[in-house]
């Protein structure tokens, strides 16, 4: 079929178009999933599908279709080309287990890439297997579930599914292919291949085509590629201010894992924390904590600026004024971020007006919860305006300012309740809980305590009947670490 347009829904509901494989050719290889011995459907999303557009019931037993044995009417599968910055060193890289199936146009006229994520080998695997075990799958499958239901923008799972076949990591391990949602996959990292190879012409398409695709409202701007990375830089400060409020810790903020999009991509070293630290690390190969939970922001902005660079020759034709013009942009991130983060966190004490003594109101409850090692989920959870919980002097001294504080707007208590509540999750994925659940699927082909864990995260915010099993951190500081799952 050709590129130039979507297609008719068929019977499973695909309805394709790839206006990313219409760019030029320096961004993407053209090739199909590899084939794998016997796929078999472990999780199906059929909220997502429905979302999307799908028919669920006529695919949830597909499995060759999200294994790549079969691809989809309409569809042209591609590996994208990308670099990126890992831990601070510029390098090519690539889908290099990932095949991008195409965008499926939704019944609303949105559009999503539905990619395979351990769909084999690619020109840019880099002497990799080009798969995926069928832990770090589901865990991705259960985060992005769960950041959903937190209403943080994040890419979906709408499939794992086995293959029958082995990968060698450390050890043996059952392979699988997961089916990431995405409102794209245009990351910096993209635009930093299309610059570092000094292809304007590339690198004007791909910003013209990120322009078109998540602010066409820009298109038409005085200087539309100043506007995106504003935009970008946005969305970026608000995402991570929505990350910091819930204590989500991402664990490998590579600029190849930034989404122009403003979602939470690749879900691979990343966990939630317990007892409140903002040196708080988990992945095993961050061992100078450059991705801990406190350095979040300004990684982000570090990245930004990776962005800016890449974005230069399309700021301005005189250099030195594109320097200036990019300088001042992310200079502002620090100040965007500021302004969404208290927000959040305003939220979460029940604050509805702003004061000047807000942020140190705030950096005070941290300061208490860091020295006494405070669960950040369940603290924020309980705090209560009309009684100070704990006995330390230090938390009836700040809860006493709090108080006051509340006082000094017009919203009732039940107002502040409603708005705590609302902001403050009773459940996250503990870490404890999802390696649980990994244990249960992939030891024992027990799918049933993932499901059950589903199904409290996707209500976060409401309390459950069997809220203490899974508001409890059961590990001990430090105890705990990730890894990246390739």
């Amino acid at each position: 079929m050709s590129a130039s347009a979507p297609t008719t829904p068929n019977s499973s509901g695909w309805n394709f178009d790839h206006s990313y494989a219409r760019l030029p050719a320096m961004l993407h290889e053209h090739l199909e999933p590899t084939p794998v011995k016997e796929p078999r459907m472990v999780v199906f999303n059929h909220a997502l599908a429905q979302s999307l557009g799908l028919n669920a019931p006529a695919l949830a037993d597909r499995a060759a279709i999200f294994a790549g044995n079969e691809l989809p009417e309409g569809a042209e599968p591609l590996a994208q080309a990308y670099a990126g910055h890992q831990y601070g060193h510029f390098t090519g890289l690539g889908d290099g287990r990932a095949i991008l199936l195409g965008e499926q146009i939704t019944p609303k006229g949105e559009r999503f890439d539905v990619q395979l994520k351990g769909s084999g080998p690619t020109p840019f695997s880099r002497r990799g297997d080009g798969r995926a075990a069928l832990g770090p799958m589901l865990r991705e499958y259960i985060i992005s579930e769960a950041m959903h239901s937190l209403g943080i923008p994040t890419t979906r799972s709408l499939a794992v599914v086995t293959t029958g076949e082995k990968v060698f990591r450390q050890e043996s391990l059952p392979g699988a292919v997961l089916t990431r949602i995405a409102a794209s996959h245009i990351r910096v990292g993209t635009f930093e291949w299309a610059a570092a190879h000094r292809d304007q012409g590339a690198l004007q398409a791909l910003a013209d085509h990120t322009l078109q695709r998540h602010y066409p409202e820009l298109v038409t701007a005085a200087a539309p590629y100043l506007a995106l990375l504003e935009a970008v830089m946005e969305r970026q400060a608000r995402l991570i201010a929505q990350w910091q409020c819930v204590g989500f810790i991402h664990g490998v903020m590579n600029t190849d894992n930034v989404a122009l999009s403003g979602e939470t991509i690749d879900y691979g070293p990343c966990a939630f924390m317990d007892a409140f630290d903002p040196a708080t690390v988990f992945s095993s190969i961050d061992r100078n904590g450059r991705y801990a939970y406190g350095n979040q922001p300004q990684i982000a902005q570090w990245n930004l600026a990776r962005l800016a660079e890449a974005l230069l020759p399309l700021l301005h034709v005189d250099e030195k004024q594109a320097v200036e013009l990019a300088n001042a942009a992310i200079e502002s991130f620090k100040t965007t971020f500021e302004g969404h983060w208290l927000t959040g966190m305003r939220a979460k004490l029940g604050l509805f007006t702003e004061e000047a003594g807000d942020r140190a109101l705030i950096e005070s409850l941290l300061t208490w919860m860091k020295e006494q090692k405070a669960d950040f989920t369940n603290t924020f959870r309980t705090l209560n305006p009309a009684a100070a919980l704990h006995e330390d002097p230090a938390f009836t001294s700040w809860h006493a300012q709090w108080q006051a504080r509340l006082q000094r707007q017009p919203q009732s208590a039940d107002e502040v309740l409603q708005c705590m509540r609302a902001h403050n999750p009773a459940v996250i994925p503990r870490n404890h809980k999802v390696e649980e659940a990994l244990a249960a699927a992939v030891e024992r082909n027990d799918l049933s305590v993932m499901q059950r864990l589903l199904e409290v995260l996707a209500k976060p915010y409401e309390d459950h009947e069997v809220l203490s099993e899974y508001s409890t951190s059961g590990l001990p500081p430090g105890a705990y670490q990730t890894f990246c799952g390739t």
